[in-house]
């Protein structure tokens, strides 16, 4: 058994970015949403006995020779998450999480999106270097019985991009209640190095989520009783593996919780990725941290298990929930034996060398604690979307230091329309899991984090936020104007 002690001391320091057990806690002092009686009867969902769901490939309705059309319908549906219960969810097209969709730099994709729910929707494909008009933006929303193309011209590198709701006020419950799926962008880059691929290449999107005695959602704003971790959608499932290398395209899929993933025997784990593609080179780890938003991609050789043999994926990050309940993620099952001509190469990438920077902005991150409604802060306010916060210069490289001014809470940093570079974390260089690009990046309580990025693509409006979703929505998110 995982004791509650081994998970506190585990992983925090190995993941680089210098952050403790008291930094996640999301809100201290808060009215939080109790247990009702119905809820707390709710059991935990016995360990590994689902096996874990291999998401849909989404198919073209449309394939030209320059652009794939996708149709997508937001509904909502009735779905088995826990074993025997029908669980209310939304979804894309019925899938939670949605189905992915495989990408390739330089074709474009439209997605039609059919909106049959009952609230409004805005669909964000996050990491992606979209128009505004494409972009998701919080409040260019698709109204209930809408219909409306988003298209995303793929002109940047590969990358596992995800999409997911971003309707202001509503995000958080709209994305806690299923809006969220892959999107894996592929280049030639890519294509030519000799990585698990195939399937041996897999999405595991991790959420956490609160259910109550009848098997449904509960949602609350800052809710700290989100223990049921679930991997893929289902809760705490178990994977049959081949004793040969598989490429784990990680995701945190959760609004607020942080995940240290770690296997329990302390195995090896080679990152390869972050939010923005391969990193320059691999880096060798035994703990991976995830902010909500962000992704990893990682290759573990399940080879050095025999047949027969099972690991566990641990969560060393315990808050809101018991270790019992959220320091197991889901289980590896090494049922047979199978060829592999796959290799991490030393270099996986190279990163062009960032340009002389031509302006400098600080951004202060805070929110409210110890208050029964706590407001969310950019520099001391609250979202307006009628307010331009960062007036930028079309093609500007910019230097962006990142504070995160509460205590105790700790937060992430999300930028639409760009991918940067980390420089610096609390004035020293990033750890290697950080040294590729980012769009999404962890700013822990009293932390300060450096990036650089440039804005050559678009012109236009977008936001920046922290991409804990119940933040986002209680407005600490801001808008840049790029022109």
């Amino acid at each position: 058994m995982v004791t509650r002690r081994r998970l506190l001391g585990t992983g925090l320091a190995a993941a680089g970015v210098g952050l403790t057990g008291a930094s996640f806690t999301p809100l201290l002092g808060v009215d939080r949403a109790k247990a009702s009686p119905a809820a707390a009867a709710a059991a935990i969902p016995e360990l590994f006995t689902v096996p874990m769901p291999q998401m849909p490939v989404l198919r073209p309705t449309l394939r030209t020779t320059t652009t794939d059309y996708y149709d997508v319908t937001t509904r909502r549906v009735r779905k088995e998450i826990l074993p025997g219960i029908q669980t209310d969810l939304l979804t894309y097209d019925g899938n939670f999480p949605g189905a992915t969709i495989k990408a390739r730099s330089g074709r474009t994709v439209v997605v039609r999106q059919h909106n049959e729910l009952d609230v409004a929707t805005s669909s964000h494909l996050h990491g992606a270097s979209v128009t505004q008009a494409n972009d998701g933006d919080p409040m260019d929303t698709l109204a209930p019985g809408g219909v409306r193309a988003y298209t995303y011209p793929n002109r940047q590198p590969h990358a596992s991009l995800w999409y997911h709701d971003h309707a202001h006020h509503m995000e958080s419950e709209n994305v806690y209640r299923g809006l969220h799926g892959s999107y894996l962008l592929t280049d030639a880059v890519e294509d030519k190095l000799p990585l698990p691929k195939g399937e041996y290449d897999v999405v595991i999107a991790i959420r956490d989520a609160h259910f109550d005695a009848a098997g449904q959602l509960v949602y609350v704003m800052d809710d700290q009783q989100r223990s049921t971790l679930l991997v893929n959608g289902a809760p705490y499932p178990y994977f049959q593996v081949a004793a040969r290398k598989y490429r784990l395209r990680l995701a945190n899929m959760s609004n607020q919780r942080f995940l240290g993933l770690r296997l329990a025997d302390g195995s090896e784990i080679v990152q390869i990725g972050s939010d923005g593609g391969l990193l320059p080179r691999p880096h060798t780890t035994d703990t991976l941290t995830l902010s909500p938003g962000e992704r990893i991609d990682a290759v573990v050789d399940f080879s050095r298990y025999k047949v027969g043999e099972k690991v566990v994926l641990e969560n060393t990050i315990i808050f809101a929930g018991s270790a019992e309940q959220v320091g197991q993620v889901m289980r590896f099952d090494v049922v047979r034996t199978a060829a592999d001509s796959s290799a991490v190469p030393a270099v996986l990438r190279s990163l062009p060398a960032l340009p002389t920077p031509t302006n400098e902005r600080t951004v202060v991150m805070k929110m409210e604690e110890g208050v029964a409604h706590p407001k969310g802060f950019m520099d001391g306010k609250v979202y307006d979307p009628a307010r331009v916060d960062a007036s930028i210069r079309f093609g500007a490289s910019e230097v962006w230091t990142v504070t995160n001014a509460n205590a105790r809470v700790p937060h992430n940093f999300h930028m639409h329309l760009v991918q940067f570079r980390v420089l610096e974390r609390n004035g020293k260089p990033p750890a290697p899991g950080e040294a590729g690009l980012k769009d999404t990046v962890i700013v822990a309580a009293g932390e300060t984090v450096k990036l650089q990025a440039t804005f050559d693509s678009y012109r236009g409006s977008y936001v920046y936020h922290c991409h804990m979703l119940d933040h986002s929505a209680m407005g600490m998110m801001a808008t840049m104007k790029i022109s």
